[in-house]
């Protein structure tokens, strides 16, 4: 139970964190969904610099890493928001916006989790 209360925790400062760097990004760029890929990317980052961490031997209990790792980062990452605004630029006819949103979503993301690895892998020599 005690488990469940540390996810709720982190998803609680995770959701209020990607609305807040998602409006953050999109009023100084209106009219793409920057804020999404922004918080997808960062998202991306910090998950694999977590679970890089942990398995290069950082000692991070299991409460913290799933508060942080389920909980905030859960919450704070939008894959839903981010299929639905490229559906959205599809539906619109917006095709050179939908597939750069989507090309740019997953590979500056998948990107993000190998720096992030890097870093952790860094951090731990």
């Amino acid at each position: 139970m005690l488990k469940i209360l540390y996810i709720g925790l982190g998803g609680f400062f995770g959701s209020i964190a990607r609305y807040l760097a998602a409006r953050f990004v999109n009023n100084y760029i209106p009219n793409f969904p920057f804020g999404t890929l922004t918080v997808n990317v960062t998202g991306s980052f910090a998950l694999g610099f977590l679970i890089y961490s942990v398995a290069s031997g950082r000692n991070i209990s299991p409460e913290l890493r799933d508060m942080i790792a389920i909980g905030f980062i859960g919450a704070y990452t939008t894959m839903s928001t981010f299929a639905y605004e490229s559906f959205r630029l599809g539906e619109l006819g917006e095709w050179f916006s939908f597939f750069l949103n989507v090309f740019l979503n997953l590979f500056l993301c998948i990107i993000a989790v190998y720096l992030g690895r890097e870093l952790a892998m860094l951090i731990a020599k």
